[in-house]
C-alpha cells in the first residue's frame, strides 16, 4: 500500500454543516457501546466507491489505469496508534470531498433532530435510524485523514481532507499516485484495542466477510509486505441458501442498510427460467428517520450480473413497501441500464410484480409463524403498508390479512385485531364491519356515534393513522362484508334492530317533530337536516356527514397539502330522550332556545372534528348558559 503524498498548497479550512455537527457531537457521546462498528461502515464505503468505478469503466475502460483488481486494504501501527483504510475505487474530487465529507444532503435532516432526546441510549438507536457512514470514523478516532483522488485526473489533483471533529475540516491538493481513497484514523487512547492485528481481522471476518472485493490486510507472523485477504471476497447473494448463516444474512443486512439493529426477516430467492435474477430482501427492525418523506431515496441495490448499477433502483418494489431494503442481481437486463430504462422495461415490470409477491408472502410469514415480530413490524411500518391498499389494487387481497386494527373488542389500544379476526366475531345477523375514524385511538374509543353499537354488544374498528380515511375510501368490502363508517349516513343496523327498536324509533320522531322543525329554523344553513337519532345513548347530539364528503382528518390533510376543502354540511342528530334536548324542547322560541340550539350544534361538532370556528364564541355561550341555570 503505497502511502506517498506530497502536499502542494496551503491548507483551506471549512466548517462542518450545522447537522454534521451535531451528528459528530451525537456519535461520539451516544455510541460509545457500538463503537466498532466504524470499520463495517467504512470497509462498506470502499466496497460502495469500488463498485461505482467497475460500473463507469463499462463505458470508459481507462478509468482502471491499468489496474483492473479491485481491493480493499487494512492496516494499522500501534505505535502511533492508527488504522488505514484504503480502496482503489472511484475516488472523489476536492469538490467532492467537501460536499461528501463536510455537509449531510439527506432529506429530512432538520426533522430528524428535533426528535433527538438528549438520552444517549434513545438518541444512539435513532441515529441507527439515519445511519452513520463516514463519520462513524469518529467514534474511534479523535483525528481522521482523508487522502483521495478521482479515477482519471492526474496524480498532483490529489486532496487531502482532514478533521479532528471540532467543527472545521481543512483541504489541500496532494500528490496522489494511486487512485482511490486512503483514509487515516489517530484512534483515541481509549481506542487502542483497534489497533491490533487479531481485533481487526475478526472484526472483518465479522462484518465483512460477504463484501464483493478482497479484504486484505498483512499477513500474520513478523513484519513483512505481503498482503492476503482476510474475508471470502464472494457476494453472499450468490452462494446457496445452505451455505448462510442466520448471523451472515444479518450482518450482510447491516451493510446493505447501514444499520446496526438486526432484521426483522429476510427473503433469499434465486429465480430461474424465462427470467433469471436473484433477490434478497429484508424487513427492517425500525423506521428510518424519513419514512413518511415520499421523495427520500429508496429502492433495491441492483446489481446486473453481479456488476454494481444503483444504490436506490426503486422501480422493483411499489412505494408503500418502500421500508424493505436489500439486493437483486438480475442476469437479463443490460449492463448500461437506467433509470429511465428501468421505467419501460417490460422485464422490470414483471420483476417489480413477482419482488412486491414476495416481499408480501414474507410479511404473511412473519405475522404468522412470529406474532410478536409482526406487532413490532406493525408499530413502525404499518401506516405506510395501509397505503398499498388504495396503490395497488392487484395485490389488496394479500395486504388486507396483514392489516393490524384497534377495536372495541378489548380495552386495549394496540392494533391487534385482524379483519378475519373481526368476520369471526361478528354478531348474528351483522352484516357490516363497523369502524370510525379519529385522531387518536382513545379519542375513537370514547366517541358518541358507538353508544348504540356497544350496548348492542357490536364490536367496531378504531382508526387513528392519518392514512386511514384516505384508505378506507379504496376499501369497500371484506369477506362480503361492506365496511360502514358510524359517523356517515344511516347506521344501516339491519338484523342487529328489532321490531321494538324500529318501533321506538318511530314514535321518537313523531314526538320531537316540533323540536326538530324549531331546531331547523334556528341552526339554519350551518345543517342539512335535523332528525331523530338512532346511534346515540347519553350523548345528547352527533353530526352526521354525507357517504361522500371528507371528514374531519381528511379535510385537515387537503388543507395541510394546500388543496381546497370541497362545502358539505353534516346533518344534526338529536337523542330526544336526554335531558337537554327535553329542557330544549320546553324552552319557547327566541334568544335562549337559538343559544341552547347553538350550543348544542357546537359540542357535536368539537365531538365530530374536534375544533369549532369560534371557539371564544362557544366560550362566551356555554358560560351565559351556565349562568343562568345557578341563578
Amino acid at each position: 500500500m503505497n502511502d506517498t503524498t506530497a502536499t502542494t498548497a496551503p491548507a483551506e479550512k471549512h466548517g462542518f454543516q450545522a447537522e454534521v455537527r451535531e451528528l459528530l457531537k451525537l456519535m461520539i457521546h451516544s455510541l460509545y457501546s457500538h463503537r466498532e462498528i466504524f470499520l463495517r461502515e467504512l470497509i462498506s464505503n470502499a466496497s460502495d466507491a469500488n463498485d461505482k468505478l467497475r460500473f463507469l469503466a463499462l463505458s470508459d475502460a481507462s478509468l482502471y489505469e491499468g489496474a483492473t483488481e479491485l481491493q480493499i486494504w487494512v492496516d494499522h501501527d500501534a505505535e502511533k496508534n492508527t488504522i488505514t483504510i484504503r480502496d482503489n475505487g472511484i475516488g472523489m474530487t476536492r469538490d467532492e470531498a467537501i460536499a461528501h465529507l463536510g455537509t449531510i444532503a439527506k432529506s429530512g435532516t432538520a426533522e430528524f433532530f428535533s426528535r433527538l432526546t438528549g438520552d444517549q441510549q434513545k438518541d444512539s438507536q435513532l441515529i441507527g435510524q439515519f445511519g452513520v457512514g463516514f463519520y462513524s470514523a469518529f467514534i474511534v478516532a479523535d483525528e481522521v485523514e482523508v487522502y483521495t483522488r478521482k479515477a482519471g485526473v492526474a496524480a498532483n489533483d490529489g486532496v487531502r481532507w482532514a478533521s479532528k471533529a471540532d467543527g472545521d475540516f481543512t483541504v489541500e491538493a496532494a500528490v496522489l499516485p494511486e487512485r482511490g481513497t486512503r483514509i487515516v484514523l489517530h484512534l483515541k487512547d481509549a481506542a487502542k484495542e483497534f489497533a491490533d492485528a487479531w481485533r481487526l481481522r475478526s472484526l472483518v471476518r465479522r462484518y465483512s466477510d460477504h463484501i464483493a472485493f478482497p479484504v486484505s490486510m498483512r499477513k500474520e507472523g513478523e513484519a513483512t509486505l505481503d498482503w492476503e485477504p482476510v474475508n471470502q471476497a464472494k457476494a453472499l447473494w450468490t452462494r446457496a441458501r445452505s451455505d448462510i448463516t442466520d448471523e451472515e444474512y444479518r450482518e450482510f443486512y447491516q451493510h446493505v442498510a447501514h444499520d446496526f439493529a438486526e432484521p426483522l426477516a429476510w427473503s433469499h430467492n434465486k429465480v430461474e427460467g424465462k427470467r433469471e435474477y436473484t433477490s434478497l430482501l429484508y424487513v427492517p427492525a425500525r423506521a428510518p428517520f424519513d419514512l413518511f418523506q415520499r421523495d427520500a431515496t429508496r429502492g433495491l441495490k441492483l446489481y446486473v450480473r453481479r456488476v454494481f448499477i444503483m444504490d436506490d433502483a426503486e422501480q422493483f418494489l411499489p412505494l408503500y413497501l418502500r421500508f424493505v431494503r436489500g439486493v437483486l442481481d438480475s442476469n437479463d437486463l443490460p449492463l448500461n441500464v437506467s433509470r429511465e430504462l428501468l421505467q419501460q422495461d417490460s422485464e422490470v415490470e414483471a420483476m417489480r410484480t413477482a419482488l412486491t409477491r414476495r416481499a408480501l408472502d414474507l410479511l404473511g410469514k412473519l405475522a404468522k409463524d412470529e406474532p410478536e415480530k409482526y406487532a413490532a413490524f406493525w408499530k413502525e411500518f404499518g401506516a405506510v403498508l395501509k397505503e398499498g391498499v388504495g396503490e395497488d389494487s392487484g395485490n389488496r387481497e394479500r395486504i388486507l390479512p396483514l392489516l393490524r386494527f384497534a377495536s372495541t373488542h378489548d380495552e386495549s389500544d394496540a392494533p391487534t385485531t385482524t379483519l378475519p379476526d373481526y368476520v369471526a366475531r361478528m354478531k348474528t345477523g351483522q352484516q357490516r364491519i363497523y369502524y370510525i375514524v379519529a385522531d387518536s385511538v382513545a379519542a375513537a374509543r370514547s366517541s358518541p356515534y358507538l353508544e348504540v353499537l356497544k350496548s348492542k354488544g357490536v364490536e367496531v374498528l378504531l382508526f387513528a393513522d392519518r392514512v386511514d380515511e384516505w384508505m378506507m375510501g379504496y376499501l369497500r368490502e371484506f369477506d362480503g362484508k361492506r365496511f360502514k363508517d358510524v359517523a356517515r349516513g344511516d347506521l344501516e343496523l339491519g338484523e342487529l334492530e328489532d321490531a321494538a327498536d324500529k318501533s321506538a324509533a318511530e314514535q321518537a320522531g313523531k314526538d320531537a317533530a316540533d323540536l326538530i322543525a324549531r331546531l331547523k329554523k334556528a341552526l339554519g344553513e350551518r345543517v342539512l337536516d335535523v332528525k331523530v337519532s338512532g346511534r346515540l345513548a347519553d350523548t345528547p347530539a352527533c353530526l352526521v356527514l354525507a357517504e361522500g364528503d371528507p371528514g374531519a382528518q381528511m379535510r385537515r390533510i387537503l388543507q395541510a397539502a394546500g388543496q381546497s376543502v370541497p362545502d358539505s354540511k353534516p346533518s344534526l342528530e338529536i337523542n330526544a330522550g336526554h335531558a337537554l334536548l327535553r329542557h330544549l324542547a320546553a324552552t319557547p322560541e327566541g334568544g335562549e332556545f337559538d343559544e341552547l340550539a347553538l350550543l348544542v350544534f357546537e359540542q357535536a361538532k368539537l365531538a365530530e372534528s374536534g375544533s369549532i370556528a369560534n371557539p371564544g364564541e362557544f366560550v362566551r355561550r356555554l358560560n351565559r348558559v351556565l349562568g343562568r341555570l345557578m341563578a
